[in-house]
């Protein structure tokens, strides 16, 4: 079936003076869309998702994508020509995937957590750790004492990596400062990365990851409120920083509901969406809350109630699973079948962090269907528009269709499944990002 094409590239070709089109990708086995009719996220049980097979896919000079449908229509529509195209790559005997987004990260701090992952191999738990002054403290404490070009360098080589995994599309936390100084400076590294790196990022502020050593939860509360989140706010409206979410660890022991709240109504008055942690480690109510504020997502949700899941499914609110998290804690994974079954829109995150060090959402799909029971078109759309949707990017990511980035995946086969299929070394061959090759 034939889905369209675009004149703008057309148009902005012609001022540029190049060839008209950036991209022509043909002949494919199997071309997934994923979606074709601008859904911005796709609701469970998934069985099939959109495919063109022989399909081909062009992008414009602006690098968004200007026509999609089988080789021959495609060509039609774009002169019939190769001799339009900048790059012309055939794409016999693979497929073609949209580019991936990973819902949730953690990916900007410094110091190593290794020697945690013994400990808990020996049975300690992610509070054991907490309270014993690792985890998110240690981490604090490293970050803190590390540059701002430091940090960009070692977030910079965790991007390059996550891109050879076909990532395009990333969200990206705070979170290791705790203070108004750290948070800046983390927020101004991914700030700074946007600009520089292929792979587009979402820009969380998470001040409320943990309760600082010698603070109270109160005190904590007020200084994310009243200290970091002006200054966060100034910042952004000085266009030194881009900042799109709020976040807050909503958990027993860290923040509970009360203080969640406060900080999330603080954060969307300003213009932020609520994106935030909650109901991992214990019940606490985080979806119920999540429902009433309208929040955009909730990561985690392994102790979800049945009530939290009714409440998502109204606005909705994206589920952002997180199947590394549960598979390094050994803890029971969220319920992604009762989430899927009652109209909750399901994303995937790898949960990057140095408790979960996992760049590649190959894997992550494959954990999600192997210890969540999603199918692998669930999976997938998991991590494309439904991860772009829980981003508030679902318009320009997430499928590939006309107006959309060029952001692609190649995959080196003729089924497109051998993408979540082949364990730790998924066979790409070919990352995409506005129409240009980037790996």
């Amino acid at each position: 079936e034939y889905m369209g094409t675009s004149h703008r590239s057309h148009m902005a070709a012609s001022l540029a003076g190049s060839k008209p089109f950036k991209l022509l990708v043909h002949s494919l086995a199997q071309l997934v869309c994923v979606c074709n009719r601008g859904q911005q996220y796709l609701l469970g049980p998934i069985d099939d998702l959109a495919i063109v097979e022989n399909g081909a896919v062009a992008v414009g000079a602006d690098g968004r994508i200007a026509a999609v449908g089988t080789t021959d229509e495609v060509l039609a529509h774009c002169g019939g020509s190769h001799d339009a195209f900048d790059t012309v790559v055939d794409g016999a005997g693979k497929s073609l995937v949209p580019g991936l987004c990973d819902g949730h990260t953690h990916p900007v701090w410094a110091g190593d957590r290794v020697h945690e992952f013994a400990l808990k191999l020996k049975g300690a738990t992610y509070m054991d750790i907490h309270k014993a002054g690792g985890g998110i403290g240690f981490t604090v404490s490293h970050t803190k004492a590390a540059s701002e070009d430091e940090l960009l360098s070692g977030f910079v080589k965790r991007l390059d990596r996550m891109l050879r995994f076909g990532t395009t599309l990333v969200e990206a936390k705070s979170g290791y400062g705790l203070e108004k100084e750290t948070e800046l400076k983390m927020l101004r590294v991914i700030t700074r990365a946007d600009a520089a790196h292929p792979i587009d990022i979402v820009s969380t502020f998470c001040g409320a990851h943990s309760v600082p050593k010698g603070s109270t939860v109160t005190e904590a509360t007020r200084n994310v409120i009243e200290d970091q989140l002006p200054a966060v706010l100034a910042a952004r409206d000085a266009g030194e920083i881009k900042v799109d979410n709020i976040d807050v660890f909503c958990d027993k022991g860290i923040f509970e509901a009360e203080d969640t709240e406060r900080i999330l109504r603080a954060g969307q008055s300003a213009g932020l969406a609520i994106n935030f942690h909650g109901d991992e480690l214990n019940y606490v109510g985080a979806a119920e809350l999540g429902g009433r504020l309208c929040a955009l997502a909730i990561s985690h949700l392994e102790e979800i109630s049945d009530e939290g899941i009714a409440a998502m499914a109204v606005r909705p609110t994206f589920a952002v699973l997180l199947p590394t998290t549960a598979y390094v804690l050994r803890i029971k994974p969220p319920p992604a079948r009762r989430l899927l079954e009652s109209s909750v829109p399901v994303a995937l995150g790898s949960d990057f962090n140095p408790n979960a060090h996992c760049l590649s959402m190959p894997h992550v799909m494959n954990l999600a269907c192997v210890t969540m029971r999603l199918s692998m078109p669930e999976a997938l759309a998991a991590a494309t528009i439904n991860a772009a949707g829980s981003m508030g990017r679902a318009r320009d990511h997430g499928s590939i269709e006309v107006g959309k980035l060029g952001n692609f995946v190649l995959v080196d086969s003729p089924r497109w499944e051998h993408l979540v299929y082949e364990i730790a070394d998924p066979p790409i061959a070919g990352v995409f990002v506005r129409g240009a090759r980037a790996l």
